[in-house]
């Protein structure tokens, strides 16, 4: 790539990754292009004036959807007074509209050749993931007189980037370019338009249901601000605090995308460049994160996860009744097979979590009737929790992927696979169980419980739930002990073998609610002591183990989503203070990535780097990073929706001073929350 950097808009399901000049040369490894509905529409966009390639002066990130490139004629090497300026403007909202605008500092007129060199691959995102480009169908290219058709054909599989500009153009197959006559101090200006299609069955454009905010820029302003004035104001005296909230609510706004044939509907896709699309387990775990600053977000994820709920046993997509989805994909890999994401269920945390984003969602707006809407869903999901998820019969989740050719090993949020191992790093056999997940069944059947009794009038429903929930407990307190270490293991295989490693895991134990209260205290401990806590946050494992490295990508980076929910599970077990520090730590992080919080991120020692090492592949903006801050600003303050009012219990480190939060939405209208600084870190470390 020319550029020297890489500059991302996006709109939900459509986004654009290019050069700082504002140019496209993708190979197929790289994720840079034009995409929407896991497909790349443009593989090359390149501007060239005269025959020559231009330099960037700079660019401007104007919103998540648009940007601005300053551009001069020529490579950069020395300095020469530029006669022309060249400005490329562009947005994206369901398509792409990109303004070229040229203008003259001559004292001369100036006659130019303006061309844009076109083309795609039509690579499914997938295929570019996986650096293997292999196209079976037909890629043409058609030039008419007032546009270029770009076209992807594959039996009833066709895709089509169509282009047209708003001043006279000649096409070709390659492009299109301009002829231009400027005058001195003249300028010249043209607007482009790229309309992707989606063509199903009947001839039918799939993307229809996606144009919910259009391309015009009045528009996308519009929606932002609304979003924005939706949310609760955040204001501080550490500045930081209110930059990381802004930058993240915008970002949210960003990620919401609309599943096709839903009508416009939107739940917060994953991450881009590679997970633009709806996640079960992402959604869910964003959703609670976010639950007091945009709740209207959870109703959407749990009205779209239920009704896409798992029907049958279907081996290819590890689909089993009552499961919830892992995965949905719209690319050519998808629609014939080749791989199982259409959708893929193979998660066995997301199916436990819909119950308890269910719960939570009912506690702060008083949504009776989704509750009522989402029985028949929520009881399914409790069933695959006792009986289809049960694999080995000893009454918790295990997993192993039935499609074995493209069906994902772990199927835990650390799904990498090394993620999980024995203490002497080698790797158990199949299936598998992990900590966190036996926590999320207890507490699904906790939640479910109340749920029973107050609104699906079965109280015998949830008398038998508690029993079960208080078995699971007592059951996991005894066979996922580590006796030599005393916190709970990683994972555990089927002959009852423990995956005895110390990991961040635990604090999701104590989010859950299923750790003994005689053993919170260890936990936090460990959680907070030097081989897991790295003074920026939790590592995903502890410094020591086997296989441990600082940019492992679940084996001791820093993931803030799983330290906002560490913080949270320590509030819930009386550990304020703790909870802070991890608090502190991670929004101190956000200051050096401009307040937009990666995926993950180093697992070096703070005192060693002073600053977070970026993670080299970590998607940003990813949804569960975004949801982090609001989580903690949740967390340091002690918002928890109690007998149908905000309850308030502020903890926040002296340093952050005073932080206000107006106007939370909940079934108690809109209430104010208030905080001033009082953890004192310093000493809190040295105790």
């Amino acid at each position: 790539m020319a550029g020297t950097d890489t500059v991302r808009i996006l709109d939900g399901n459509t986004f654009v990754v290019s050069e700082d000049t504002g140019d496209i040369e993708a190979t197929p490894s790289e994720p840079t292009g034009l995409f929407a509905i896991d497909t790349r529409f443009l593989s090359k966009w390149v501007l060239t004036v005269n025959g020559e390639r231009l330099n960037a002066l700079s660019y401007d990130d104007l919103q998540y959807y648009e940007a601005r490139f300053f551009l001069v004629p020529g490579m950069a090497t020395h300095y020469i007074d530029a006669k022309l300026s060249i400005i490329r403007e562009r947005a994206v909202g369901g398509s792409f509209r990109e303004t070229l605008t040229i203008l003259n500092h001559d004292e001369k007129p100036v006659d130019l050749e303006i061309r844009m060199d076109a083309a795609s691959d039509f690579a499914d995102l997938f295929q570019v993931k996986d650096e293997i480009l292999n196209k079976k169908g037909e890629i043409y290219a058609e030039a008419e007189s007032d546009r270029l058709r770009l076209g992807y054909r594959r039996g009833n599989f066709k895709r089509e980037t169509v282009i047209q500009a708003s001043q006279r153009a000649r096409y070709d197959r390659n492009g299109f370019a301009f002829s231009v006559h400027l005058e001195p101090n003249e300028q010249w200006e043209t607007g482009i338009d790229v309309q992707t299609f989606a063509v199903g069955p009947g001839g039918r454009d799939l993307r229809m249901g996606l144009r919910t905010h259009g391309v015009e820029r009045l528009a996308l302003e519009q929606d932002l601000q609304q979003w924005i004035d939706k949310a609760p104001k955040v204001n501080s005296e550490h500045r930081e605090v209110c930059s990381t909230y802004r930058r993240s609510l915008i970002d949210l706004a960003a990620l919401r995308f609309s599943p096709l044939s839903l009508g416009g509907q939107t739940l917060p896709a994953a991450g881009l460049p590679w997970f633009m699309t709806m996640f079960g387990r992402d959604s869910i775990l964003t959703c609670l994160q976010v639950l007091p600053f945009a709740p209207d977000l959870s109703k959407t994820t749990l009205r779209i996860l239920g009704a896409l709920q798992g029907t049958r046993f279907d081996d290819f997509r590890d689909e089993d009744p009552g499961r919830i989805l892992h995965e949905m994909r719209y690319g050519e890999t998808a629609a014939f097979e080749e791989q199982p994401h259409s959708p893929y269920y193979g998660s066995v945390d997301a199916t436990p979590l819909f119950v308890v984003l269910l719960d939570e969602y009912e506690k702060w707006t008083g949504d009776v009737a989704l509750v009522k809407e989402l029985e028949a869903e929520c009881r399914a999901a409790l069933k695959w929790v006792d009986s289809y998820a049960d694999l080995v019969g000893n009454g918790y989740i295990w997993y192993e992927r039935r499609n074995t050719d493209t069906g994902l090993e772990n199927q835990c949020w650390k799904d990498s696979w090394d993620s999980i191992s024995y203490r002497d790093g080698t790797l158990p056999p199949f299936p598998r169980a992990t900590c966190e997940v036996q926590g999320y069944a207890y507490d699904a059947k906790m939640r479910a419980a109340r749920l029973a009794r107050e609104f699906w009038d079965d109280p015998a429903f949830g008398d038998q739930l508690e029993r079960e929930a208080a078995e699971l407990r007592e059951r996991f307190n005894r066979d996922w002990w580590v006796t030599d270490g005393e916190y709970y293991a990683l994972g555990m295989d089927p002959d009852g073998r423990q995956c005895a490693v110390l990991s961040s895991n635990i604090g999701h134990l104590l989010w859950s609610g299923i750790v003994e209260p005689d053993r919170a205290r260890k936990l936090a401990d460990h959680l907070l002591g030097p081989r897991l806590f790295s003074g920026w946050g939790v590592r995903t494992l502890a410094e020591g183990e086997v296989r441990y490295n600082p940019i492992g990508y679940h084996n001791g980076t820093i993931w803030p989503f799983d330290n906002s929910f560490i913080a949270w599970g320590l509030r819930r077990y009386g550990f304020a203070d703790e909870a802070a520090v991890i608090a502190n730590g991670i929004l101190d992080a956000a200051r050096y990535f401009d307040g937009r919080l990666p995926e993950a991120f180093g697992g070096y020692p703070r005192d060693l780097t002073k600053f977070p090492v970026e993670y080299p592949t970590a998607c940003s903006p990813q949804a569960w990073s975004t949801g982090t801050p609001l989580l903690l600003i949740r967390t340091m303050l002690g918002l928890e929706p109690h007998e149908g009012h905000l309850a308030v219990d502020p903890r926040l480190p002296v340093g952050m001073g005073r932080i206000e939060v107006l106007d939370i939405p909940g079934r108690w209208g809109r209430v104010d929350a208030f905080a001033r600084g009082r953890v004192d870190l310093h000493k809190l470390a040295a105790q």
